[in-house]
């Protein structure tokens, strides 16, 4: 008895999954659409236990044959070595077989080498403007992608990279010393054995913010993906920040120290929240133009400009923000068009 009761509540448990995993079998089964894709491709790298359910639900329902379609979905690069997991082993071969072949199509396929397990990946996640995404990459580390974001991440035996194209990340970086995680972003490189840090790119700057740990600032220049750090790069620590102009040298950067209060304000963004602290009404209104497809116009008026702005908003919520700008500031709005509204001063 006590079995079947702990058969039960495991059962409880995983429900969520269950339902998830055969709703996706039924959406393969028809067809799955751009968007479901996308979706679909997230929710298979939140946890190595969704491409378990995902098997063991595709061989009950017999529907093995729907998963080959998985190959329309992910990027194809080379992968080295070949290594059946654990919990495939249980599976019959067939199962088996398929899973293999899943894991090249999907570019993760984890293998030995000596007594450390690597696992290779290649391809890319992208949000649109207003959306952010969590991405539990292979390696346990946790990726936050904000707003209007893109990235190509790559794993191989020697490396972690993690292209930044534009917008914002913050990674919880798994640790591993003899596979170090880099960033790249604008010809800048970062890297971390295993720390906590969040990095922006804008037109002029890559600003990188350390939240846990320590990591190390190099120009990318010639830098190859498995060549070492150059002993000239510049270490920035928790509680510190540095801007990196994009068209000067990493030795230009200027390492400061951040209060606590000034880098929650700045990461606010993971929670759906902008946090400013007297921030000017351009700046503020600059960065709330990052979630919104909607475009603020202010008047010319630079005591407008110069407002101070502090506070807490939803990111994306506009009506709450122009109810606050009228009530507590004094500014009056005006919707130009469905995407464009301007800003000035009451009479």
């Amino acid at each position: 008895m006590s079995n079947i009761h702990q058969l039960h509540q495991q059962a409880e448990q995983d429900d969520l999954v269950l339902d998830q995993a055969s709703d996706w079998i039924a959406k393969m089964d028809r067809g799955l659409t751009t968007k479901e894709s996308k979706q679909f491709q997230r929710w298979i790298h939140m946890s190595p236990e969704h491409m378990k359910v995902m098997f063991e639900v595709a061989q009950m329902w017999d529907k093995l044959d729907e998963l080959n379609r998985l190959s329309d979905i992910f990027p194809k690069s080379a992968v080295k070595g070949n290594w059946f997991s654990n919990q495939f082993k249980a599976i019959a071969a067939s199962v088996v077989f398929l899973v293999c072949v899943l894991l090249l199509q999907t570019e993760q396929l984890p293998f030995l080498h000596g007594q450390q397990q690597y696992t290779t990946l290649a391809t890319q996640y992208e949000t649109e403007v207003g959306e952010s995404n969590t991405i539990h990459l292979p390696d346990s580390s946790v990726l936050v992608l904000n707003t209007n974001s893109l990235v190509n991440v790559t794993y191989s035996e020697e490396a972690r990279t993690i292209e930044l194209q534009r917008g914002e990340l913050h990674i919880e970086v798994a640790h591993n010393k003899s596979r170090p995680l880099r960033v790249l972003a604008a010809g800048k490189v970062i890297q971390a054995v295993g720390t906590a840090f969040n990095v922006q790119v804008s037109d002029k700057l890559v600003e990188l913010i350390v939240t846990d740990g320590k990591v190390l600032v190099d120009s990318q220049n010639s830098l190859t993906q498995e060549s070492p750090i150059s002993n000239r790069a510049i270490p920035v620590a928790k509680g510190e920040m540095i801007d990196l102009h994009i068209s000067l040298p990493v030795a230009e950067g200027v390492v400061k120290k951040v209060e606590q209060s000034e880098i929650s304000s700045k990461l606010s963004w993971r929670k759906g929240n902008l946090i400013f602290r007297g921030d000017s009404l351009a700046d503020a209104i600059k960065e709330i133009s990052r979630y919104s497809d909607i475009s603020f116009e202010l008047a010319d008026d630079e005591q407008l400009r110069k407002i101070k702005v502090a506070g807490m908003f939803k990111t994306g919520d506009i009506d709450g923000l122009l109810s606050v700008l009228e009530k507590s500031f004094n500014i009056e709005y005006k919707k130009v068009s469905a995407k464009k509204i301007t800003l000035a001063l009451k009479g």
